[in-house]
């Protein structure tokens, strides 16, 4: 899902950095004003975590590739705007470190897989979670999981086809048809992490323990 350097024209990427520019800054101030101490250290293990699990790359189409997301993984366990910092940790690191998508493409990619993959898949697993009901959380888990890689290739395509890379009418069903495969990996990796860690210690779920203004009913 990685986008390289080339593959956006400048109407698209650029748009997309001042987003993603955004977002990253809301996010900040919101991870700072609701974390914790403890949350620091687990948002170091979850970069680290997330950062192997995206580091194995599945080739796509036309030089893009797709890859586990971690973006519910992380939202669930540290809450949406410290997960959507350290996805986007992840990202910058891959990117300036390991060349592994562009650097004009950073901001799309962020878009992507942090805004949309991350922050957006949140509050889809909080309506899920509510449509589910209490005994629902490890299915709402799993689909918002799901989701939130379909939608991040979605956005994907899009880009590529607003940039005349590739007709949406090809490039959506490949994103879509390879995402979906890897979206089934990433709903099980992700529920079976956040099951154990709900065995094990349910209080560093941030999404069973959210604070008072982001606490969701049934």
């Amino acid at each position: 899902m990685h986008i390289p350097d080339g593959f956006l024209n400048v109407k698209v990427w650029v748009p997309a950095w001042i987003v993603s520019a955004g977002g990253i800054v809301y996010s900040l101030k919101q991870a700072a004003r609701i974390a914790r101490d403890r949350i620091i250290p687990l948002m170091g293990v979850m970069a680290a975590f997330i950062f192997a699990g995206q580091m194995l790359n599945f080739p796509v189409m036309g030089g893009t590739s797709g890859h586990l997301l971690g973006g519910v993984l992380a939202a669930v366990l540290l809450g949406p705007y410290a997960g959507a910092v350290v996805i986007s940790v992840v990202l910058l690191v891959q990117c300036l470190v390991f060349q592994d998508g562009g650097l004009t493409a950073l901001g799309a990619n962020i878009l992507n897989m942090v805004l949309i993959g991350t922050i957006v898949s949140y509050f889809l697993f909080r309506l899920l979670r509510a449509i589910f009901g209490p005994k629902g959380f490890l299915a709402a888990v799993a689909v918002a999981a799901w989701l939130s890689v379909m939608l991040a290739s979605a956005a994907c395509a899009i880009e590529l086809a607003l940039s005349g890379t590739s007709p949406l009418v090809v490039t959506l069903p490949a994103m879509a048809g390879v995402h979906a495969l890897i979206g089934f990996g990433e709903a099980v990796i992700t529920t079976l992490v956040v099951s154990f860690v709900w065995k094990t210690r349910p209080d560093l779920i941030h999404a069973l323990h959210p604070k008072p203004e982001q606490a969701v009913h049934g």
